[in-house]
């Protein structure tokens, strides 16, 4: 029988060595063992399956129409609306806080005092809450451009970049962009870049939380629009989670380094990645425990 480090496993996983490290520990890989402090795992062990990523019962896009139908108030929905829409935009440099974001939400009004704020932050805020809302009116459609053109038309409606000759709400890019300091398809090739992704993707039949990841990345890595092309990649990967009853995952301040590394290292290293995801949604499990919904 031929032995595999660690590193070696890892590599033909897709995974980080810190997760086949944790399925070692938890019995999960037949045949592994340790010698001295290094585990050594069977050439022909299979990949273990990652628990505790579905929705079984009482699915939570059933409960959010259900809460936003009844515009009922601090449920599920209620959470969402405002963790979603503070996090994302905090990552891309809202300077709203996240008390600021609830009074928005709950209360059509902010209250300032002393302090300067940018009225893109906030008009962002309240476009944000209806993105969310489209995103679960639509959670069951396929992705389409039509649906992806639509969330950045909202998100930027009103905008001071909305009124920039060059920028064009609700339309692809119209000048060449970087993300990350990396080159990004030219504005002219992103319509048919962006057709080749959804055709791929749509071509899938039940996906996975990998392939969600793999279409996020790829859509990122297009940047199809001057600005907000974040938002509108995680709202997306949001919706897919709510339609193939996968648990979803917010990314917040505390991931957010390691949510840029995952997308900068996804074509060597699937393993960063894919362990953010699942730390955020640990994260969000709390919030389906705290109001009682159902999860495996």
């Amino acid at each position: 029988m031929k032995y595999l480090s660690v590193s070696e496993t890892a590599k033909r996983w897709g995974l980080s060595e810190r997760s086949v490290r944790n399925y070692c520990k938890q019995g999960r890989v037949l045949g592994a063992y340790l010698d001295g402090k290094t585990w050594l795992i069977p050439e022909n062990a299979i990949k273990p399956e990652r628990k505790g990523t579905r929705i079984f019962k009482n699915t939570l896009l059933e409960i959010l129409k259900k809460e936003k139908e009844a515009k009922l108030k601090g449920g599920i929905y209620h959470k969402i609306q405002i963790e979603l829409t503070y996090n994302s935009n905090h990552i891309e440099g809202s300077t709203l806080t996240h008390d600021q974001t609830r009074y928005i939400y709950e209360t059509n009004t902010i209250g300032l005092e002393k302090e300067v704020t940018n009225v893109d932050d906030i008009l962002e805020t309240v476009n944000h809450f209806r993105c969310v809302d489209l995103i679960i009116d639509k959670a069951n459609f396929n992705i389409t451009e039509k649906l992806i053109k639509e969330l950045h038309l909202i998100l930027k409606s009103g905008t001071s970049d909305s009124r920039k000759s060059p920028f064009a709400i609700g339309d692809y890019k119209k000048v060449p962009n970087e993300v990350g300091g990396l080159k990004t398809t030219k504005p002219e090739d992103v319509a048919k870049e962006i057709k080749s992704l959804l055709q791929w993707y749509n071509a899938l039949e039940n996906k996975t939380l990998e392939e969600i990841l793999e279409f996020h990345y790829r859509f990122e890595l297009i940047h199809p629009f001057q600005d907000g092309n974040g938002r509108v990649g995680r709202l997306i990967m949001f919706k897919e989670c709510l339609k193939y009853n996968i648990v979803p995952f917010i990314i917040d301040e505390s991931y957010k380094l390691f949510y840029y590394r995952g997308l900068k290292e996804w074509n060597k290293e699937r393993g960063y990645l894919i362990d953010t995801c699942l730390s955020a949604q640990d994260k969000f499990k709390k919030y389906l425990d705290y109001f009682r919904i159902d999860y495996n």
